[in-house]
């Protein structure tokens, strides 16, 4: 199926898709949320595959479950302490009348609001993680525009292998108009480096080989896992995002989405899904584009399959992208500190 890439090559091309951010960045603090909302709801599904995650309200995804849309995904740093950004999420969410209706007042809603942590704590002082004032923050600041990558939102204090991680987004336009879009947290106890060429394991356009020399400090520092003041003994981890469309789609259909996502994340990182990675990613249908033949009718496979290929492509692309956008934090170097010859 043919794609070009959207307008603005982000998450926020999806119809009613918002995109907020919330950090602190100084010495004391490298952590954030980031606040990916949908307010009139979205179908939406979850695949969970690392064996350390840190999650909220994923249960309530399940195809059999009662509730069907969500309002919003916060990603967070904070390990689980920072489940509790959601908190701040949900108040944002429910002063503003967007959730599931429970009484006569329209006010009277439970925002709907899953969630996934990275583990950023060493990247902090102690006891600095995000709250419920970062998930509100998060989400006042969300708009249609968003597009910054790297040391933002729930990227701040990620880690990628020896290199500092961070916020990528991407997103494609099918020939049909159908749109699909992507926003990962890239903070892997895997790498996205082949260590070995200095590039990263996905094709990538506009990146030229390093340097030999760049090469051999990468392959040095490649397997320590580098923290805010030295090596730590404990791997900083966790692959989060979330991929989004405008089709409409069942919760069931959503979940193969998710599964694709997760595709592209062991494309993208080696090795992914590891006990100490939480490796989870949320997908979400807005409903404004077409819908997909009914189940079990002539192209639905077909059409669900291709959808799927391209929302790995663009996962995929949107890992590589957080991890070049990234910048240094003290002791945790860039992708373009350590092959600065890569992108001249």
């Amino acid at each position: 199926m043919v794609s070009r890439t959207g307008k603005l090559d982000a998450i926020v091309d999806v119809d009613d898709v918002r995109v907020g951010h919330h950090q602190r960045l100084d010495d004391h603090w490298a952590t954030g949320t980031t606040a990916v909302l949908v307010p009139d709801g979205a179908t939406a599904a979850v695949d969970v595959r690392g064996g350390g995650p840190g999650t909220r309200e994923t249960d309530v995804l399940a195809p059999s479950h009662l509730v069907q849309q969500v309002q919003g995904v916060i990603l967070t740093g904070g390990s689980a302490y920072g489940l509790a950004a959601a908190d701040g999420a949900m108040r944002w969410l429910g002063e503003r009348g967007h959730g599931v209706r429970v009484g006569a007042d329209p006010s009277h809603v439970v925002p709907v609001v899953p969630s996934a942590v990275i583990f950023d704590l060493p990247m902090n002082d102690w006891g600095n993680r995000p709250d419920a004032e970062f998930g509100h923050r998060a989400c006042e600041n969300a708009t249609r525009t968003e597009v910054r990558e790297g040391n933002v939102g729930a990227g701040t204090g990620a880690v990628v292998g020896t290199l500092k991680g961070g916020i990528g987004t991407a997103s494609a336009v099918l020939d049909d108009g159908t749109t699909v879009g992507a926003l990962v947290a890239v903070n892997a106890s895997g790498s996205a480096i082949d260590p070995d060429t200095g590039l990263p394991w996905i094709p990538t356009p506009g990146l030229r080989p390093p340097d030999p020399a760049e090469v051999e400090a990468g392959r040095r520092l490649f397997g320590a896992r580098p923290g805010r003041h030295g090596p730590i003994a404990r791997p900083l981890n966790t692959t989060i995002g979330v991929v989004a469309t405008n089709l409409r789609l069942s919760k069931a259909e959503c979940q193969r989405l998710a599964v694709a996502a997760q595709d592209a994340l062991a494309r993208a990182i080696r090795p992914a899904h590891a006990l100490v990675d939480g490796d989870t990613m949320f997908a979400l249908a807005t409903g404004t584009g077409a819908a997909l033949p009914a189940p079990g009718e002539q192209g639905w496979s077909e059409r669900l399959d291709a959808v799927c290929a391209v929302a790995a492509d663009v996962v995929a692309r949107a890992i590589v992208r957080g991890v070049l956008a990234a910048e240094p934090v003290d002791e945790v170097t860039s992708y373009t500190r350590l092959y600065p010859s890569a992108r001249e």
